[in-house]
């Protein structure tokens, strides 16, 4: 009696494990498309807050210093930056969180922030810091996290705007100024110097439309 291998018990082996490769690939894919939607929602709902919270620090400034709208809509870039010294949404109370504009190319960058030492945040919990940004060269410094904050007396206006045009604001670096918004409202002279600002790796790899960017 001849008991070799039945070519057709062994076709359809063939194909029951290639049917099984093709579904555990489309599990994998199915999985990878779902963690991937997830990420993008939470990346996304995280950019809301914090635009919410740029346009709230915005209209709270405007209301105490009514010509930093117009310094705000004329400047190169400008960037907010919340510490809400509270849970809200997804964010810690011991770091800040914002967004960086560019007036010119429309762009945004989403930053973080930390105190790194006797700083700006000392004896307040809850405070937005709103810069001026009047230069390219600044503007790129900024959004790499390169800037090295300073007292004001160890900065210097480099980009053609006085003083006198910002009202409220306090020189932070070389062509950079900053608002600084409390509870109590605007703080004058206000020292940056001990602050780390830098950008938000996790909020800047995907786009508007949600895809990845190389």
């Amino acid at each position: 009696m001849n008991r070799g291998i039945n070519p057709d018990l062994s076709f359809n082996g063939v194909i029951q494990k290639a049917l099984m490769c093709m579904l555990s690939v489309l599990m994998l894919c199915l999985m990878t498309s779902t963690v991937l939607a997830a990420d993008v929602n939470k990346v996304m709902k995280e950019r809301g807050e914090i635009n919410d919270l740029s346009t709230k620090a915005l209209t709270n400034l405007y209301e105490e210093v009514p010509s930093a709208q117009r310094v705000i809509q004329n400047c190169y870039a400008y960037a907010t930056l919340s510490n809400t010294g509270m849970k809200l949404g997804i964010f810690g109370s011991s770091h800040g969180r914002g967004v960086a504009v560019n007036n010119e190319t429309g762009e945004k960058v989403y930053m973080r922030m930390q105190e790194m030492g006797v700083g700006l945040g000392l004896g307040v919990k809850e405070y937005d810091l709103i810069f001026v940004i009047g230069t390219e060269t600044a503007w790129h410094s900024f959004i790499s996290g390169d800037v090295k904050f300073a007292a004001s007396a160890d900065a210097s206006a480099t980009d053609g705007m006085t003083g006198d045009s910002i009202d409220g604001a306090s020189i932070a670096a070389n062509g950079i100024w900053v608002y600084q918004m409390t509870t109590k409202g605007l703080t004058l002279e206000a020292s940056i110097n001990g602050t780390k600002i830098y950008p938000d790796k996790e909020l800047n790899k995907y786009d508007d439309t949600g895809k990845k960017i190389k």
